[in-house]
């Protein structure tokens, strides 16, 4: 498959109204879109998983295309993602195609996935940081790794948006999972005033916690 030949047939699922929706969501002017609807874009992904090694020479013009670059390699096993995941976690430049760049393999190999998530981490490009927070919230919010996960927080301020978002993400997975533990860190004031207080709008909003347990996390507002 050649180059043309992909984006022959993503425009033929483009989708303008669809395009237009995404774009607004993506917040960044930038960044190209075809306009194809995820369903597609995860079908299409599955069709030309073993054509990854071409896909990876074409060029990111447009997010559809990083996005399918991510997509096929999610599908790897862990030896061969983790061969190629240096060169695209750098591609990164918007959320969604961020928070949807999972890798099942990983849920194996936590311990061996981990030095990628600390150098992600250390990073500082924006969607890189997001990148390692969202991977953690995926396959780490587990009692073990909870250490981590704190740590990881810890290490974030408010000065990067989706890195302070994911971030608060993650702190609210963990009130919602281990209710303990989540309030227990939101009773220290350890994290930074947007974490915290977003943190604990996310947990609120989730059906699984009682409402008692949601009064207890809103008198934590800072």
């Amino acid at each position: 498959m050649t180059y043309e030949e992909m984006l022959e047939r993503l425009f033929a699922h483009a989708d303008e109204g669809y395009r237009a929706f995404h774009g607004k969501l993506l917040k960044n002017p930038s960044i190209k879109l075809i306009g194809v609807r995820m369903p597609v874009l995860r079908a299409l992904a599955k069709e030309w998983k073993k054509e990854l090694g071409n896909i990876l020479t074409f060029p990111d013009e447009y997010y559809e295309v990083t996005f399918l670059k991510c997509a096929c390699a999610g599908m790897l096993p862990f030896r061969e993602f983790t061969a190629v995941i240096d060169g695209l976690v750098p591609l990164l430049d918007n959320w969604a195609t961020c928070d949807c760049f999972t890798a099942p393999c990983i849920a194996k190999n936590r311990e061996a996935f981990l030095p990628y998530i600390q150098k992600y981490l250390a990073d500082e490009r924006e969607f890189v940081r997001r990148y390692a927070l969202v991977t953690l919230l995926h396959y780490y919010v587990e009692k073990e790794y909870l250490p981590l996960v704190y740590a990881s927080v810890r290490t974030c301020t408010d000065e990067q948006y989706y890195v302070m978002m994911a971030a608060a993400w993650l702190v609210a997975e963990v009130a919602v999972k281990y209710y303990d533990d989540g309030k227990s860190w939101l009773k220290e004031k350890c994290f930074s005033l947007g974490i915290h207080n977003r943190a604990i709008q996310k947990a609120r909003e989730s059906f699984r916690l009682s409402k008692e347990q949601k009064e207890e996390l809103k008198k934590l507002r800072r």
